[in-house]
């Protein structure tokens, strides 16, 4: 046999022409899979996550998918997790806090995954958490309900009892008493985030103990308060998004805190090779867009510059916002 020995032009030309394809060929897109514990549909918190999944896909070129619907139990979390990691995804972003002991224990057994918690507070070698500070928009919130209640008395409302939920009540509670600590608050979580009969039911029980203004920290379930404030003539704080837009005969404020942007950050920083492994990144009053609160136009002068000169004081940290709270909660209607 006899072989062929090319000349040096030819040589050139064949790895040249080996290489072009290499050279040429666009990298695959960085795959992301989302966990929603709700509906993505929910006009609260879930859907704000998922509006931040969506963002993520069209101003980073990220290929994404997403499980919506799970029900907050550790093990259906946890097995929604494995089967999104399984699928081979480069980050898998559990949004909401409820996702801490599920994200802990799947980013262990897929170690070549990068995970990340939306709310949360775990972190691992492939594991990082990103938190909006939704409680310092929420002792703002707390701040407005007690120098507008014409009673003396307000509520707060929310359903499943996870940790920023119950920083933010902490921080509504420490907001009403740090601008009136005279007025009463009624607090509960009614176990639901997004059962309208529930919450109605809850509300107007509030409303019957006087509660002139209502902080609802709800998903889907917010509609059946808003009904039975409108019927009532009560005001109410809502969250997550800017619901004096939605419904301003009906909303005062809103406690604006875009979880949006935890997840939008997560993937940022991921295609960006600055993923927060290990670290829990937080997003608090320094970043308006992320964090503010929302006044309605009829909130008085001297009251919106308290507010915003509270405001500050969390920013420049000379005012801090508790996260722990205790005492009596309001009982949920039979």
């Amino acid at each position: 046999m006899t072989l062929l020995r090319p000349n040096r032009r030819t040589a050139l030309a064949l790895i040249s022409s080996a290489c072009l394809p290499t050279l040429g060929r666009a990298q695959a897109p960085k795959k992301v899979a989302a966990l929603f514990a709700g509906r993505i549909d929910d006009r609260g918190f879930m859907q704000a996550g998922y509006d931040g999944l969506k963002l993520a896909e069209a101003r980073l070129g990220v290929s994404v998918a997403f499980k919506q619907g799970v029900q907050p139990k550790p093990e259906e979390l946890t097995a929604a997790l494995r089967e999104l990691a399984a699928a081979g995804p480069d980050l898998v972003i559990a949004h909401g806090g409820q996702n801490n002991a599920a994200a802990k224990a799947v980013a262990a057994e897929f170690p070549s995954v990068r995970f990340a918690v939306t709310q949360g507070n775990v972190t691992g070698t492939n594991l990082a958490s990103y938190e909006v500070l939704q409680e310092q928009s929420a002792f703002l919130a707390g701040m407005l309900a007690a120098l507008t209640t014409r009673t003396g008395v307000v509520g707060h409302m929310s359903g499943i009892r996870v940790t920023p939920g119950l920083k933010g009540r902490a921080a509504y509670a420490a907001g009403v008493a740090h601008a009136d600590p005279k007025v009463i608050l009624l607090t509960n979580f009614s176990g639901n985030q997004d059962d309208n009969a529930l919450s109605e039911k809850v509300a107007r029980a509030m409303i019957a103990e006087d509660a002139q203004v209502i902080f609802t920290m709800l998903n889907a379930g917010r509609d059946g308060v808003t009904a039975a404030c409108r019927e009532r003539g009560v005001k109410q704080i809502g969250n997550v998004g800017d619901w004096t837009a939605i419904a301003p005969d009906v909303f005062i404020a809103s406690a604006f805190a875009d979880s949006g942007r935890a997840l939008f950050d997560a993937v940022a920083d991921f295609t960006a090779g600055k993923f927060a492994t290990g670290e829990i990144k937080r997003l608090g009053l320094e970043t308006p867009e992320a964090v503010r609160l929302v006044m309605a136009p009829s909130v008085p002068v001297d009251i919106r510059g308290r507010i915003e000169a509270a405001a500050s004081s969390i920013v420049a940290g000379t005012l801090k916002v508790p996260v722990e709270w205790s005492g009596s909660e309001f009982p949920t209607p039979a």
